[in-house]
């Protein structure tokens, strides 16, 4: 469970669930999160969960530390129900016009590009959180011999859509910005959608993908 409970800051709470970063430790994360959601406690205005830590922001002028940290504390976590959670499947086109990097992974990993996308696409992954950029999904856990440092110089761009893999992770890039991953393929699927003002994300915390391959003309013809 939570290892330990501290201020961050005047008007936060900052729960940390230990080192470790597994699907086990942030299986109790994303629970207290959206424990916390639902029940909408009076005076808690944000929720941030990642990996291993949960971050919760409140209003001081309706409630304190004292009081956030006994709402978690008291959280009887064997109750939270987890079928919100979903799962999803991925198109992603991995033509060498979105695979910037599949030649670099070659060469790092020691493996053809083949390899590497037959062990990617074989598998399920687990969301563990949304960040960094809006709606930007983060999925755990790659297969030992696929993951691979960062890029040494990361781009100033790295295209919206792009699946990007380092380490133990693989994301989604929900919109253009700057990255290091190293980029094998692009979705045409929203991911993050500024129109559905009540749930732009595709997906969420606590969420399984499995990613599918598709063809250049599959891709080009997706959202037709």
């Amino acid at each position: 469970m939570i290892k330990n409970i501290s201020n961050l800051g005047d008007a936060a709470v900052y729960c940390d669930f230990g080192k470790e970063v597994n699907k086990e430790v942030n299986s109790k994360v994303i629970k207290y999160f959206k424990n916390l959601k639902e029940q909408n406690f009076e005076g808690i205005i944000n929720l941030t969960p990642s990996y291993n830590k949960l971050i919760i922001s409140f209003d001081l002028t309706v409630t304190n530390f004292k009081k956030v940290k006994q709402i978690v504390e008291n959280l009887d976590i064997k109750e939270i129900s987890s079928t919100s959670e979903k799962k999803i499947e991925i198109p992603i086109c991995c033509d060498k016009e979105f695979a910037l990097d599949l030649n670099r992974l070659e060469n790092k990993l020691n493996k053809s590009a083949k390899e590497i996308l037959e062990t990617f696409f074989s598998k399920e992954y687990f969301c563990y959180m949304t960040g960094f950029i809006a709606g930007m999904p983060f999925f755990g856990d790659l297969e030992k011999n696929l993951q691979a440092k960062r890029l040494e110089t990361p781009r100033v761009k790295v295209p919206k859509g792009s699946i990007g893999l380092t380490e133990q992770f693989c994301n989604i890039y929900t919109f253009e910005s700057p990255g290091g991953w190293n980029i094998i393929g692009n979705t045409p699927l929203k991911v993050f959608d500024t129109s559905n003002e009540d749930a732009p994300n595709l997906i969420n915390p606590g969420d399984t993908v499995r990613f599918k391959e598709i063809n250049i003309e599959e891709y080009r013809n997706f959202n037709e």
